[in-house]
């Protein structure tokens, strides 16, 4: 017993939440993450991360980003930080302190990656999917200037048949020019993929979006209810689908006088030669049914 109370109080957490905001952070006074930040978006993302995995059992935590000496956490509007904030963090200091583990090491303390590729419904898009996450929020690049921030979709521009690079939560959607054939070039670019996450090097570095000073971002702070009520719409039942085909929907706007939806096709929906008419009138049809009188028609753009 004596050893376990000199324990406690080893890790001291301050806890800090913006009113309104959706990110809060829980700064250690110990070094618990490595210098690389972890990213995690469910708690099948966390496994052999048993603090993440506590922080997913909470219903209100959306997904946690772990950092050398501190931790994101992102929450669903259920409920405002204010009211479990104080909660959280004596949760937090106290697992850490009764000797709980943060990561579990793994041999050779290198992470053992998977990478398989997989075909999508768009004939010049490959998803290579890995097994641990990759990014909190879908990311487009299409050129090698836009990627200036993304080391791995800068490392993947230099191959000449790769013409775009999208990045999801634990894949990556390419799509290629016509000179080459999947078959040539698949294995060359999933085991490229696989080594450059294996060695440990960050897939982003800043997020692109925190350049585009002119780019409106649509955020929760900013919407009103009727395109909450869409944007969650969409979150819920149209992304899960678009993901599993290497693509990504994004609300850009909503017009009440039209009653009119505007959407950005990315990843391998960009460009498909068949998802902009079938995702307009699936996305059209769900939108109009669950949201009547409110939905119209629904206008899909190429990101």
């Amino acid at each position: 017993m004596g050893t376990k109370e000199n324990k406690v109080g080893i890790y001291q957490i301050t806890a800090t939440a913006e009113k309104g905001q959706e990110m809060a952070r829980f700064t250690v006074n110990q070094i618990i993450g490595s210098q690389n930040p972890l990213h995690f978006k469910t708690i099948d993302d966390a496994k052999g991360a048993p603090l993440i995995q506590q922080l997913f059992y909470l219903p209100f935590v959306k997904s946690v980003s772990l950092f050398e000496k501190h931790i994101e956490v992102s929450r669903f509007n259920i409920l405002e930080w204010e009211e479990v904030l104080e909660e959280v963090r004596v949760q937090l200091e106290t697992y850490l302190n009764e000797g709980g583990i943060v990561i579990e090491e793994t041999p050779g303390n290198k992470v053992p990656v998977s990478v398989y590729a997989e075909s999508t419904p768009n004939p010049s898009v490959m998803k290579f999917v890995a097994n641990k996450p990759l990014v909190t929020e879908s990311v487009e690049f299409k050129n090698i200037d836009e990627a200036i921030h993304a080391p791995l979709a800068q490392k993947l521009f230099h191959f000449p048949f790769v013409k775009e690079v999208f990045i999801s939560a634990n894949y990556v959607s390419i799509t290629k020019y016509e000179v080459a054939s999947w078959d040539e070039i698949v294995m060359e670019i999933r085991a490229f993929i696989r080594s450059f996450i294996e060695e440990g090097n960050p897939i982003l570095t800043q997020h692109p979006k925190l350049n585009k000073e002119d780019q409106k971002i649509p955020t929760p702070q900013n919407l009103d209810p009727l395109e909450t009520q869409i944007v969650s719409i969409l979150e819920e039942y149209i992304k899960p689908a678009v993901a599993s085909d290497g693509g990504n929907i994004a609300f850009d706007s909503y017009d009440a006088t039209k009653k009119s939806v505007k959407v950005v096709l990315q990843g391998a929906c960009s460009g498909c030669p068949s998802s902009t008419f079938t995702l307009k009138n699936g996305i059209e049809n769900m939108l109009k049914e669950m949201m009547p009188g409110k939905v119209e028609n629904v206008v899909a753009i190429n990101g």
